[in-house]
């Protein structure tokens, strides 16, 4: 087991509420100095969703640009990773379920990596789930995944295969086989969404055992068992990602700060179990990227 491991830090996602943290960066400037001051507090790749002023979820390429450029004409180096989850949704009617409701925001594949062509960042997450999320079902096809990949390896990016199950990762084997992904791959298992994988050291173990023996993986909990699980993903092997997309508290019944102060304490429980933090060139050597 390598001891140099990279920290991931997910500044806004698109389901946390400024009602659950007032301090959730949702400006593009907001999200483009929580990137910054968490790469200063030791995170080398920053999973970027952009969002409105007032908190909604954004696709807008104006948005995801205006972060970026700041994050790129910054003194601080980091490894941008850009989403492209957004445009996954669908929404049953209740009176006709195959009549997309309001809150569908399922769209052609290509217009869900439009930024990752104009932006070209360093990586990108390609969520490989189908399942039922909240009110709606997300829906990643097999064919619109090749899609995205194809789009994704065009512009020179490195594809963070997402997952939330079991046969997510089944698919992600298929698409290796095919040759429709590119080996070696890299993984990211989401644990504690419902439906998904759980939050437990058993979960882990098993997606894990699951990857090719090529990979590199990290994973993260949701709530409560964010810390928690950046632990166990060490222990096993695995890179940890924090953020306030993934969790709130720093501890419970306290909001973090901020992103930065959960990279900290990301970095200390690593720093107590042994590892040495990757830094941005170390953590680019380790997944193959180019300068």
């Amino acid at each position: 087991m390598t001891t140099k491991k990279i920290i991931s830090v997910a500044v806004t996602g698109n389901q946390t509420t400024l009602k659950q943290h007032p301090g959730l960066p949702c400006t593009p400037k907001q999200i483009a100095d929580a990137c910054i001051e968490s790469a200063k507090a030791g995170a080398a790749i920053a999973h970027i969703h952009v969002r409105y002023e007032d908190g909604r979820p954004s696709m807008e390429l104006d948005h995801y640009r205006e972060v970026v450029d700041r994050i790129r004409s910054s003194s601080t180096d980091v490894l941008i990773n850009l989403t492209t989850g957004p445009g996954q949704r669908f929404v049953p009617s209740a009176d006709e379920p195959s009549v997309a409701a309001p809150g569908t925001t399922l769209m052609h594949p290509l217009r869900r990596v439009e930024h990752i062509l104009a932006l070209k960042p360093d990586i990108c997450s390609l969520d490989l789930n189908t399942m039922w999320s909240g009110s709606a079902v997300v829906i990643n096809t097999p064919t619109n995944v090749k899609i995205m990949a194809e789009a994704i390896y065009e512009a020179g990016t490195k594809p963070e295969l997402e997952v939330f199950d079991s046969g997510d990762i089944n698919l992600a084997l298929a698409l290796l086989k095919e040759g429709v992904l590119k080996s070696p791959p890299l993984f990211q298992i989401v644990t504690g969404i419902q439906y998904g994988f759980a939050g437990t050291p058993e979960s882990l173990f098993y997606a894990r055992s699951l990857l090719p023996p090529d990979a590199q993986w990290a994973a993260f909990g949701i709530g409560r068992m964010a810390f928690p699980m950046v632990a166990q993903a060490y222990l096993l092997g695995g890179h940890v990602r924090v953020g306030l997309e993934d969790a709130v508290n720093i501890r419970k019944g306290q909001l973090a700060a901020s992103n930065a102060q959960m990279v900290e304490k990301a970095a200390r429980i690593l720093d107590d179990l042994g590892a040495e933090i990757a830094s941005v060139d170390e953590a680019r050597a380790i997944l193959g990227l180019k300068k």
